[in-house]
Formats: C-alpha cells, structure tokens, sequence
C-alpha cells in the first residue's frame, strides 16, 4: 500500500506541474498566436474567394515537409494536404490538396472551397465512411522568420465523395498543438501527445483524447497504470483487437536558462480498451518488452500499418550536439513490428527474379563443372554500415549514416561477371533505393509502400525532397524510382545574403496559389536573365559546393554498390547521382 500510494502522488504531482508549465506556455504564447491569427484570417479571405471545385493535371508537388500523405480508402490514389518548406531564410505554409493516382502515375490539384487554413505539422486519417472521408486535426502556422508559431486545435474532414471540407466544432477536444499522433481505430479517432512551443517556451504532452465518429463527440482518456513520458513524433499503430502501440519519440526540457536537452526515446506501451462496448470504455497502459532486433534510436521516422499484422518504421535521423560541431546520422532502412509476436526485425531486400535466377543457374553450373561436389557458400551478409562526413566552410561537422540491409540470399560471380552482364544488355545489379532521410511521408496502399519527399542536411544546408519510391511489401524485391528530384526546385539563400524586408514576409508564409501565381510572373519577366533563387549558387560557389559534397555521393554511391566495386565505377555512379540534384554534376576528372 506504501509503494502504491507513492506512485499514486508522483503521478498526481507530475500533473499539478504539467498544468503549471501549460498554462505559464498559454500565457506566454497567447499575445504572439493573436498576432498570428490576423495572418491567419487574412489568408482564410483569399481562400473563401474559391466557390467551386476545381480538379486539374498538375505537376509533381513542389518539395515541403510535415505534410500529410495517406491512402484513399477505395480508390487507388494517395492523397496530400498542406506541409511547410524553408528556404533558408523564409517559411513557406500551405494547404493544397494533391491527388497522386496510383495506375497513372500522375499528379492532380484538387480546389476546394473553404478549406483548413495552412498549416504542418498536423495528423491526418482516414476512413471508408461515405465514400471515404480524411480527417485531419491539429498543426501549426509559422511566421515567415519562424519564429512565431500558432497551435491548431481544430478538426476538419474532407467529404471524398462529394469533394467538401467541413469544420467538425466539438467541446472538450485536446489544446492546441503540433508534432502529435493520429489514428483510426473503431468508430473513433484517438488522439496522443505532441508538443506546444512559443517563441520562450515548450510544453510536451502525454496526454490521450478519443473522438466519436459516430456522436461527434470527445473524451478524455484517464488510463491506468504508467504511460509514456510526454513526447511528439512517436510510432502510433491500432491493433485488430482495437488497442494501440506507442513507440519511440522526441522530447526535450529546459536543464537551465536559454540550455535545452534532447531525448530520443525508445521505450514501448501499450494502451488497451477494456470494456468495449459499454458506455464507458476502461483504458489501461502496460509497457511492452519486444524481441527481436529493434531499431537504433532516431527520431524523424515515418510509420505506417503494414500486411501481415505487421507495422512498419521508415528513415529518420539521430542528431548528436556537441560544442563545435553537429552530427546528423540519417537513416533509410526499414524495420518491421510484429504485433501479434512482439517482436522488431529489419527488412531485407531480396533483389529482382532475374538477378536471383542468373545467380543459381551459374551456382548450378558451377556444381556440375565440379563434378556434383556440394559447393561452400558464403554465409549470408548481414546489414552494412555506411559513415560519411561532410565538413563545411565553417567548420561544422556533418555525419551521414546509411544501413544497407543485408541481402536474403548471397551474391555470388565476380566483378567481370556483373560488367558482362552490363554489357550485354541485362541489369547491372545495382540497387535503387530512397537515399537517407528524415520526416519522409509514407503511405500503404495494396501492400505497397510509397515513400515521398523528406530531407537530409549537409553543413548548415537543408535538402527538402521531393522524390517518390515505393516498394512491395509482400515480395520484398526492389525498389522503385516513380519520381525523381527535380533539382531546379532546390533553392536555399544563406543568412548572409541580404534580409528580405518585413513587407515580403506575408507574401512569404502565404504559400500556396497566390505565391507561386507571383513567382511564375516575376521569373517570365527575367526568363532570359539569371534566375532569381538558382537552385544551386551558379560559377565558382556551386564548384565549391559540389566539391563540400562530393565525398557525400562517393560515399552513398560505394554502399549502393557494394565494398567490391572499382573506384572508377563508384565514381561514374556518384557522378550520375550527384547529377541528379544539381545542374552540374561532379567533374570525374
């Protein structure tokens, strides 16, 4: 009774001081969110200009993050909303809605009247009522220095069918805030954590809201037994059982004044409904103990519900700060959760039919040359570790890790084999796959993956992507390149250029329609001029650039080849990758 009674009034107090710091946040962010909200407003006039749905072709979407990317519940298409994209210098918000059609392999921008403001950041799902219906909550909107920030506590669905948002005004729902996590399960949207921040202050959260598909109604959850700590950016999955499973996640907490200490959590839970299906439903957490070989510690992964009653963790990266330097490893491998066997394991690529065929038929051959004696095969490979580093003018240190999983049958044949095959018109045996990445968007649909966009940095530059792959979750065989970057969307201006003028900073966090309608406008004007914002700087300091990064290609172009291949193919690879990011490729003199 002793030891329950002081958990019970730790836990009572780790409250009382979770409402305390909420409320000194609320008092503090509330001045700056109502400096935000005449944005906000502003921006929602032009968008009440739209009275008619307007579908159109479009090309791809241009690169952003902490958008939502989710599956149509009955048709093949992948849906996006909104996200946000800095430039270095200014953040860009939005809210359009992107159609990608999954047979077509093309894009569509959907015009819907009224829509939710702009925002990312924010959790969407979806769900096979009426036609199906995406239902999205929550967010944030940036000033375009980023330094301000507005918290949305609001919650909307987009009617599939009949092409209409509508706003869902319901007492009781959670506080505002963004980098929380979403999903369907039942009748009913469940809500956990995620995180308020101003421009002093941060507040995270642990806290659980479930929301009535079929009342229209919110409650708060009051689980028994120790939940997770507070935290964003965490793995949520429902069960078939109606559960759901945390795991991982970010937080951080003031150690002293103007000092901030990170935590990537790694911890597992629980949170079981007991009582289905009375009045009240009773939730209670457990944490869980997996088996098997569990992810590295990361945040910035992508998560989605896979086949098999399995779920599925993408990417992400590991920061690590130190005095002069910060170490960024990024990640692009795959691990698998078993939730009916409680257990974590990496995904392994098994490569195309055809490659697999050529290599038994020349074991095969090799056996009968051998007069029939059993020959000794390698052992399998495990995974393969890649470290790059990258230094940058200013010193700072960036450290690039890729994980090549290990191949689920061995290779076998020499190098001179692979380049006969080259030249004779079959594969070259060189896997394509997303290079590492942080907050990817990832979405499953038939029992494929697709991934989309993400980013990675390099120095003090941020890579914002725009790409997509996919890949069969059943077969496990290969990936595929659906689109490629575009390089001529990079654009990143250094603090040290000149500052924009206050006056440019709505025009900068509008995003969306109205800026790219001024932005094509001002490049017609000096199409036969230099580009306003090159995608990379032109002359000498893109020299200087590819140069910083020419190790980064080697290096990601080595692991995709394998420790075996000769520097000069290594190096031609490198060449056509770097070439696909940036308008001159690396001299390969």
């Amino acid at each position: 009774m002793g030891k329950k009674g002081k958990r019970d009034k730790k836990g009572k107090g780790a409250e009382k001081t979770l409402a305390k710091m909420e409320k000194k946040v609320s008092r503090r962010a509330k001045k700056e969110e109502e400096d935000l909200e005449a944005l906000i407003a502003e921006f929602q006039s032009l968008d009440a200009k739209k009275t008619q749905v307007i579908e159109s072709s479009c090309p791809p979407p241009s690169p952003r993050l902490n958008c939502s990317f989710c599956a149509h519940p009955e048709r093949d298409e992948l849906i996006l909303f909104g996200g946000e994209y800095f430039n270095g210098q200014k953040t860009y918000l939005y809210n359009e809605l992107y159609i990608y059609n999954i047979r077509k392999n093309s894009w569509a921008k959907l015009d819907i009247p009224n829509p939710p403001p702009r925002r990312c950041a924010h959790q969407a799902a979806v769900v096979p009522t009426a036609g199906g219906q995406l239902w999205i909550f929550g967010g944030e909107f940036a000033s375009p220095n980023g330094e301000q920030f507005y918290h949305y506590k609001d919650l909307w669905v987009l009617h599939l069918a009949t092409k209409t948002w509508e706003q869902i005004k319901a007492p009781g729902g959670p506080s505002g805030r963004s980098g929380h996590r979403m999903v369907a399960c039942k009748r009913q949207l469940v809500i956990f954590g995620g995180f308020h921040e101003s421009a002093r202050d941060f507040i995270y959260y642990n806290d659980v809201y479930t929301f009535n598909l079929d009342s229209f109604t919110w409650s708060k959850l009051a689980p028994a037994g120790m939940g997770p700590a507070p935290r964003s950016g965490c793995q949520m999955i429902p069960t078939p059982e109606g559960n759901i499973i945390i795991y991982g996640g970010y937080s951080k907490q003031r150690i002293k004044k103007d000092v901030d200490k990170g935590t990537l959590h790694t911890d597992m839970f629980l949170l079981k409904a007991e009582g289905t299906g009375k009045e009240e439903d009773r939730w209670s957490w457990s944490r869980l103990s997996p088996s098997g070989v569990k992810p590295s510690p990361r945040s910035g992964f992508a998560v989605a519900a896979a086949p098999n009653n399995r779920c599925l963790l993408f990417g992400g990266v590991q920061d690590e700060e130190e005095e002069e330097s910060i170490e960024g490893d990024f990640f692009n491998d795959i691990y698998f959760y078993d939730i009916g066997k409680n257990r974590w394991f990496p995904a392994q690529l098994k490569g195309p039919r055809s490659e697999r065929r050529k290599r038994r038929r020349g074991r095969q051959a090799e056996a009968e040359a051998a007069g029939g004696e059993e020959l000794q095969l390698p052992p399998p490979q495990g995974p393969l570790e890649i470290v790059k580093e990258v230094v940058a003018e200013d010193g700072t240190v960036m450290t690039i890790k890729q994980v090549i999983p290990g191949a689920a049958e061995d290779r076998s044949g020499s190098e001179e084999e692979e380049e006969e095959e080259e030249e004779e018109g079959g594969a070259p045996g060189q896997p394509v796959e997303p290079c590492p990445r942080s907050s990817a968007m990832v979405a499953v649909k038939h029992g494929v993956l697709y991934v989309y966009g993400g980013m990675f940095e390099v120095g003090d530059r941020q890579v914002t992507l725009s790409d997509l792959h996919s890949i069969d979750l059943h077969r496990m065989e290969q990936w595929k390149v659906l689109l490629e970057m575009d390089p001529k969307t990079q654009e990143w201006l250094e603090e040290s250029e000149s500052d924009e003028e206050e006056d440019d900073d709505v025009e900068g966090a509008e995003g969306g329609e109205e800026e790219e309608e001024e932005s094509s406008e001002e490049e017609s004007e000096d199409e036969e001029g230099e580009q306003q914002h090159p995608a990379v700087q032109p002359g000498e300091a893109q020299a200087q650039y590819l140069a910083r990064t020419e190790q980064y290609w080697l290096g990601l172009a080595r692991s995709h080849m394998g420790p075996e291949a000769k520097d000069k193919k290594v190096l031609k690879v490198a060449h056509a990758m770097a070439k696909t990011f940036y308008e001159d490729p690396i001299q390969t003199s």
